[in-house]
């Protein structure tokens, strides 16, 4: 059984970031990039399975500029067995990389394909979804626990109500959510192995698609400077700012 993992190259969550001075985009000059937080839980759940016998491979997949491969060497060493880059300098979306990652399935004919749920620079949560409408496989979202049994996928997912419980048949989708594992760390040995483990790289022209974006960004602007808070005295001089200042109640 393979297990691929779509992974994201993001700012790293301690950085605080920078918005260019054109409001074309944010400054990723001299910044720290690392994979993206609930990619690295899928990659680690992909990992588990490999290691508990129910998978036999594990691939790695980025989509993006050359230097997504320090990303995906992180994830041969957190125990990926080989990676796939498909490259490209094009400011990729969702739709483009969904349709990417559809041509790579097609080459791959992956069981099951672990996303993680959504990614802190974009925020989307489109990706999963996109790429199992363009394939036609069963999808089970936010999930905070996977079990795969006699050629079935059982995801417990985390819905507004509480908890939703579904089983589906395999090839599937998979996106997750925060509380489904704890990543590892990748070890020093581990390290060093992943610079002689196999990574491949495609062009989206040499899959046969058209990455285009098809969203135009026109303004980025970092958010408002917000007022330092204070404090009161009591309640009533609380509820006197609520009221005259804030006019939040009447």
């Amino acid at each position: 059984m393979k297990v691929l993992v779509p992974v994201k190259r993001v700012v790293d969550a301690n950085v605080k970031i920078r918005v260019k001075p054109d409001k074309s985009g944010v400054d990723l000059t001299n910044v720290k990039m690392t994979v993206n937080p609930f990619c690295e839980i899928a990659i680690e759940e992909a990992v588990r399975m490999k290691e508990a016998g129910t998978a036999t491979e594990v691939v790695a997949v980025a989509v993006g500029v050359s230097a997504c491969q320090e990303q995906l060497r992180t994830c041969l060493a957190l125990g990926a067995d080989r990676a796939v880059l498909i490259e490209t300098d094009v400011d990729i979306q969702p739709l483009g990389v969904a349709t990417a990652l559809k041509a790579l399935q097609e080459k791959e004919q992956a069981d099951i394909i672990l996303f993680g749920k959504q990614s802190i620079d974009g925020d989307n949560g489109q990706t999963g979804q996109m790429f199992a409408a363009l394939t036609g496989m069963p999808q089970g979202t936010f999930a905070s626990e996977v079990t795969i049994e006699n050629g079935k996928a059982y995801v417990t997912r985390e819905v507004d109500g509480g908890l939703q419980k579904i089983s589906t048949s395999l090839p599937v989708v998979i996106t997750t959510d925060l509380r489904l594992n704890e990543p590892r760390y990748a070890s020093l040995p581990n390290i060093m192995k992943a610079k002689k483990k196999q990574m491949d790289i495609f062009t989206p022209e040499e899959l046969g698609v058209d990455v285009t974006p098809t969203l135009e960004v026109l303004s980025v602007e970092p958010p408002p400077v917000r007022a330092a808070g204070i404090k009161v005295e009591s309640v009533e001089e609380l509820v006197d700012k609520l009221k005259n200042e804030a006019k939040v109640i009447p």
